[in-house]
């Protein structure tokens, strides 16, 4: 492969892309507009619950719990039910989710040194909601069941003696889902950007009649490739890093491990992406067809098989299997890895050996088609 050729190339495709500022505007404006869309929208956090309430004691003990819970601003408390009226009928109404009944006795019991009953009635249409709903209101719970051991003499002894169960989650302590979810999110907006940009300039070249220029001239497929590839290369690298600022800007998301594993890893992975996306160009004669076959190819398999919202483990064996040749898989576990966990690259080697080979196996058909169509 001579340099000089591919070069030449190269700086004909970035010529063209500044000749369409709407084009490359959107190249770099794109992935931070979507990180901010997604990351904003997709929210596994659940707050502000709407929550009733049943309260038979009617004392100061059971308003003090209910006060737990709409301090917490995980509820909000929206009616009051009467005591012997259906509580299901608020869940009917839809008025809200989660119903919280304190039988009578309650005080009485706390004061008497027994343990206190509490109901709660969650609406479970909405699995994800309710269970971490359940989450939520054990917590509470178990505070107020704390605050009860410290006020009796005689559970004071018997705490001396009960295991100090003292729980620490690691790399998201607050559990905050856009934690998980930004990460993701980098590899979703890469694979889709990267992919599309690349079909669509070889597909262009295809419409407006230039590739056939490009044919009789001295130019090596290699070269052709590499030199349409490097400016798209450049692009989504300079995009990597907007979205990189604008998740730590808007979500908080500081990446803990090395920024040249950061830079190595996503390499790798770009590679394999615009191998993909003139895979992709070798398949189309339209920038329709392109776009069409690009979207599919990409945004359906990184959404629901690469473990970014769905846990691959929870997904039946077939679709286990189908998961195995997406690449955006790999490169999510490197991600949050050195993003979230501060580790090197060393660990995850089995995973960056997949994105090579996938980016040779790729970049090699590509060579191949466009050779057998060019030359």
């Amino acid at each position: 492969m001579r340099l000089r050729q591919t070069l030449a190339i190269a700086k004909k495709e970035i010529r063209q892309a500044f000749r369409d500022p709407l084009s490359l505007g959107m190249l770099l404006a794109l992935p931070a507009f979507m990180l901010v869309l997604y990351g904003y929208a997709i929210n596994f956090d659940v707050r502000h619950v709407p929550l009733a309430v049943q309260d038979r004691d009617m004392t100061a003990e059971s308003r003090a719990l209910v006060s737990s819970f709409v301090n917490s601003t995980y509820f909000d408390l929206k009616t009051s039910i009467l005591p012997g009226a259906d509580v299901e009928r608020v869940f009917h109404r839809r008025i809200a989710k989660v119903a919280l009944v304190i039988p009578e006795n309650y005080a009485a019991d706390r004061h008497a040194g027994r343990r206190p009953s509490v109901q709660l009635l969650v609406d479970g249409a909405d699995a994800n909601t309710a269970t971490n709903v359940l989450g939520y209101a054990s917590a509470l719970v178990a505070q107020a069941n704390a605050e009860l051991v410290r006020g009796t003499r005689a559970a004071q002894l018997a705490q001396q003696v009960a295991i100090d169960y003292q729980p620490r989650v690691f790399y998201n302590p607050d559990l905050r889902s856009t934690q998980f979810l930004v990460p993701g999110l980098i590899g979703f907006i890469l694979m889709l950007t990267a992919v599309l940009s690349t079909a669509l300039s070889v597909v262009r070249e295809k419409e407006r009649g230039t590739m056939e220029q490009l044919r009789v001239t001295s130019l090596r497929p290699s070269e052709l490739i590499v030199g349409k590839t490097l400016p798209y290369l450049g692009i989504s690298l300079i995009a990597t890093a907007i979205i990189l600022v604008a998740a730590r800007v808007l979500f908080g998301v500081v990446v803990a491990g090395s920024y040249l594993d950061l830079f190595v890893a996503t390499l790798i992975f770009l590679v394999g992406a615009l191998g993909w996306g003139l895979l992709v160009s070798s398949l189309a004669q339209t920038q329709a067809m392109a776009f069409q076959i690009g979207l599919v190819t990409s945004l359906l398999p990184t959404i629901f098989f690469s473990g970014f919202i769905f846990p691959i483990r929870s997904m039946p064996v077939v679709i286990q299997a189908i998961s195995y040749i997406v690449p955006a898989r790999y490169f999510l576990v490197v991600l949050r890895g050195v993003v979230l966990k501060g580790a090197g690259l060393v660990p995850y080697w089995k995973d960056l050996a997949f994105l090579v080979l996938y980016a040779a196996l790729v970049l090699g058909i590509a060579t191949a088609r466009l050779a057998r169509r060019e030359v």
